[in-house]
């Protein structure tokens, strides 16, 4: 279907084209850039991307969705158009010696918008790894990872972490990546075929670029400078004690950052060792956190995540980075159709994703 696309848009077969997953956040929220653990699974839904390099510094691109085609010039300016993080990944491409030049590019997604789970990563992920193919370079996924981050980060000026960028670029459907953002080592954790991570989108949309985001990755560098350290995740008690003098906004940032770490590194045990009633509890946990301490839940998702639970899900949390999107809920395969018409017939505007 994509090389259709590519071949009706643009004349003639893509050089290459390849899947990129979207990912869901089991646990670990706003940690991966504070120093922390995370869990995320990657998802059977994603982006099909097809690629043919040009020889100058023009970039056609055409998703399904949109009508036409739009061109663009490699070093023209970031204009938060759809387009731009597939000019990011071609300009840092080129930084990288991936490839040089422009391309024509075609897009398909079946991740809904708005929803938290990374249609950006896994663009800029998938434009990279088909560069790298390209290129035949030897760049392993984690550096792969590293420059989709920069992407974000110094391209379209968003300062997120790095972990959904592993998860796309690592985790394989069915696979959660426990991951030390602060090192960058990892280990792969099948999910066991009892259970499913069932993703309910909650109806209410949300944009990262709005500034929320960027708020609390903010306050979060207000107590790595009280604290003289980029790692808060990993504090101990004491040095939580220490942060007294600053303003209690500051401090439940700190103990969001705190606990989701230590209840993300219990979740990936419970995971392993198949133990879905610790895991829910801690999911559980996680989403009262974020709703609490971290401040970035909605009322709309708070009853969401309740009535997960309450109809029988192991556990639910608000999932991605906050002010609307998805929930996660663990549910047992048994029980996943009766469970979710139940949840949907109660929360009108809310769909399942996964």
């Amino acid at each position: 279907m994509i090389e259709t696309l590519f071949r009706n848009a643009f004349g003639a077969a893509p050089a290459v084209s390849g899947f990129t997953p979207g990912r869901v956040n089991l646990i670990g929220e706003h940690t991966d850039y504070n120093g922390g653990y995370v869990l995320p699974t990657a998802l059977e839904l994603g982006l099909n991307i097809a690629l043919s390099p040009r020889n100058d510094n023009s970039i056609r691109i055409i998703s399904e969705g949109y009508d036409e085609v739009a061109q663009i010039a490699l070093d023209g300016k970031v204009e938060e158009h759809w387009s731009d993080y597939a000019r990011g990944a071609l300009v840092f491409a080129g930084k990288n010696g991936l490839m040089s030049g422009g391309a024509d590019i075609a897009v398909i997604s079946n991740l809904p918008q708005g929803a938290g789970l990374s249609s950006s990563a896994a663009i800029t992920v998938g434009l990279l790894k088909l560069a790298r193919s390209l290129s035949k370079s030897e760049l392993d996924d984690v550096k792969i990872s590293q420059i989709a981050r920069q992407i974000e980060n110094d391209f379209i000026g968003m300062p997120c972490g790095i972990m959904d960028q592993m998860a796309v670029a690592i985790a394989q459907p069915g696979q959660a990546l426990f991951l030390d953002t602060a090192a960058l080592i990892y280990k792969v954790i099948d999910i066991p075929e009892s259970h499913h991570m069932a993703v309910i989108h909650s109806g209410k949309y949300r944009l990262l670029n709005e500034g929320r985001y960027k708020e609390r990755k903010e306050e979060c560098d207000v107590v790595k400078e009280s604290l003289g350290r980029d790692d808060i995740c990993q504090i101990s008690d004491k040095d939580f004690s220490s942060l007294a003098k600053l303003d209690n906004v500051y401090q439940r940032r700190a103990r969001h950052c705190m606990t989701e770490h230590r209840r993300t590194i219990r979740a990936a045990k419970a995971l392993k060792d198949k133990d879905f009633k610790s895991l829910g509890q801690l999911m559980v946990e996680s989403h009262i956190s974020m709703r609490d301490d971290f401040e970035i839940s909605l009322p709309a998702i708070d009853i969401l995540v309740e009535d997960a639970v309450a109809l029988g899900a192991n556990g639910a949390r608000m999932t991605g980075g906050g002010f609307g999107g998805c929930i996660v809920a663990c549910v047992e395969k048994s029980r996943l159709n009766d469970w979710r018409n139940a949840l949907l017939a109660k929360h009108q505007d809310a769909f399942y994703v996964c």
